[in-house]
């Protein structure tokens, strides 16, 4: 285990109507928490078997529901409660946290199913030769990952979070703090029902069944 390098999923807890919402419309309740619940666990599954990285998953509203307690006991993880107003300050918070025990960590979220293990070597190799800051961006103007060896509240506020200028914003802190980065691909978020046709085309999630939704996608129903 290389004990300097931490990854930091953030997730929720699987509560139906509380995941993947805007899928809701398109695939529905069920299949949008499903599909929510599949994409965490191989996430998580990933980060273990195929890298050696420390892994802390940081969950909201709460660290009880049964899924997040088997991934818990699964893979032998402690779960951390999500601390703050937005999401700015829950991943300063976690990022805190951590770099208080780890001399690198990278920031995900569980909406990017293009990541793989490559993408997390590159982000901490790129800490380990020099940058400040590591950043993943998204197609919609966001980004996947954030990978840091300094805390700096800037980088978690005055950002539209959601919105697609967060990257750019990201940026800008970057810039105001006299920071150097790097910059990994751009990847796309599974945020959209379209993006479901994608996922499946990509073929990289094999152990996903789309057999019980795939005439809904793209908003037919």
């Amino acid at each position: 285990m290389i004990q300097d390098s931490a990854v930091l999923v953030f997730a929720k807890a699987p509560y139906p109507g509380q995941v993947k919402t805007r899928l809701i419309p398109a695939i529905g309740e069920s299949a949008a928490t499903e599909l929510y619940v599949r994409l965490l666990q191989r996430e998580v599954h990933w980060i273990v078997n195929d890298t050696s990285y420390a892994l802390q998953l940081w969950v909201t509203p709460d660290c009880d529901h049964p899924v997040l307690q088997q991934l818990a006991r699964r893979h032998q993880l402690s779960l951390f409660l999500q601390q703050g107003n937005d999401l700015g300050e829950r991943m300063g918070f976690a990022a805190r946290q951590a770099l208080s025990r780890y001399s690198q960590v990278v920031l995900l979220g569980t909406d990017c199913p293009a990541l793989t293990a490559n993408h997390l070597r590159q982000a901490f190799n790129g800490l380990s030769d020099g940058a400040d800051a590591v950043l993943g961006p998204a197609e919609d103007g966001g980004y996947v990952l954030l990978g840091l060896k300094a805390y700096h509240e800037r980088v978690f506020r005055h950002h539209n979070w959601g919105e697609s200028d967060v990257a750019a914003s990201t940026r800008q802190a970057f810039r105001d703090m006299g920071w150097n980065w790097r910059e990994l691909p751009v990847l796309w978020d599974l945020d959209r029902a379209d993006d479901l046709r994608r996922l499946k085309q990509l073929d990289i999630t094999p152990s996903l069944d789309f057999g019980s939704f795939p005439d809904r996608m793209g908003g037919k129903e």
